[in-house]
């Protein structure tokens, strides 16, 4: 008699050409990941060789009962952590059936951005640092609490190790693994200050790859918490009080900042970024006025500051960019629930393309 196990880990390549793909989109909310499987004939590597297509848009929030069908247009695809084999993840945007992009649809306007001359030219690196926070399933209180109470004051948990610092990290673990195995460019992995508050950090990636990349490993997130019974929570202060928010620190650099005589030109992207400060806040994360308080290591969500090496800053410079006089700086203002096509497009387009 199989097992489930076994059955759930079949080798499809025995018996057919066949594999399945997953398509993934996101939802009304704008942080909801859905997705569905479909079968196809055999195997495909260039998403726009995949077929369209369509979901009920009444039941995520993105259409109305009388005319609900949406269309999705696969556009990258990873391989499948979860069927492995040649089984796929296909990361979609959604549109109407005449093809306009839908209200919530962010990648059509940044696919647009990173797609401008000026923009391809610049070769835009980014590297977003997820912060995220593992819930007790049916407390939705962090993992590793006692239940109803606290734990010890944040100190010993940032990339600490031990039963009583570091909680769920087999669930990180698993996610690390999963994001290499699907081919997305996972740099690393961390413990972050408030205990149950972990990190991953995807990139560098080019342009639109970024969102991409940071959509699908957070679905694959998703997936895990699910199989190990626990929830991902990626609200910008998920506990109120003396604890640690969670970011979505966004890294970035152009070709321009990375050659001879790219500080200079790192210093003026950090003046238009500056200039459009409010503009920027706006579109980095619900709540993230909870998070950006100038404490715990955040700057105040009205206030535009920069430094080397200043974790209180809405931006900071390394020391090793100071002193190559070129590299990159790290936008510290959003969110753990940032849209990160939003927040890629929108620095390239404020750095590169805006002339004030």
């Amino acid at each position: 008699m199989s097992l489930l196990s076994d059955l759930i880990n079949l080798d499809l390549s025995d018996t057919t050409d066949k594999i399945i793909a997953e398509y993934i989109w996101i939802g009304g909310s704008g942080m909801d990941l859905r997705s569905k499987a479909r079968t196809l004939n055999g195997v495909v590597s260039d998403p726009h060789k995949l077929p369209k297509w369509n979901y009920d848009g009444s039941s995520t929030g993105q259409a109305p009962g009388e005319d609900s069908e949406v269309i999705l247009y696969p556009q990258a695809i990873f391989k499948d952590p979860f069927r492995r084999g040649n089984n796929i993840l296909v990361m979609c945007d959604a549109y109407t059936p005449a093809g306009e992009p839908i209200p919530t649809n962010k990648r059509y306007n940044a696919a647009k951005i990173f797609s401008h001359p000026d923009v391809v030219a610049e070769v835009p690196w980014y590297g977003i640092e997820q912060e995220y926070t593992l819930l007790q399933k049916d407390l939705k209180w962090p993992i590793g609490w006692p239940v109803g109470g606290y734990p010890g004051p944040q100190g010993p948990y940032y990339c600490g190790a031990g039963a009583d610092k570091a909680f769920g990290r087999d669930v990180v673990d698993s996610h690390y693994k999963a994001c290499l195995y699907a081919g997305i460019n996972i740099s690393g992995i961390n413990g972050e200050v408030m205990p149950g508050q972990w990190e991953f950090q995807v990139g560098p990636s080019v342009g639109i790859s970024a969102g991409d990349e940071l959509w699908v490993a957070r679905y694959i997130l998703e997936r895990i918490t699910e199989i190990a019974g626990v929830v991902v929570s990626f609200d910008p202060k998920p506990i109120p009080g003396d604890w640690n928010g969670a970011g979505a620190h966004t890294n970035y650099s152009t070709k321009s900042m990375r050659n001879d005589g790219g500080f200079e030109v790192i210093k003026k992207a950090i003046g238009k970024l500056q200039l459009k400060h409010k503009e920027h806040i706006a579109a980095y994360g619900e709540g993230n006025e909870r998070r950006l308080t100038g404490r715990h290591e955040t700057a105040d969500i009205n206030t535009f500051s920069w430094g080397v090496a200043n974790r209180g800053a809405s931006v900071r410079v390394g020391r090793d960019t100071e002193k190559a006089g070129k590299g990159y700086f790290e936008d510290r203002r959003p969110a753990s629930n940032m849209d990160p096509y939003v927040v890629t497009s929108m620095i390239a387009d404020t750095t590169i393309l805006w002339k004030p």
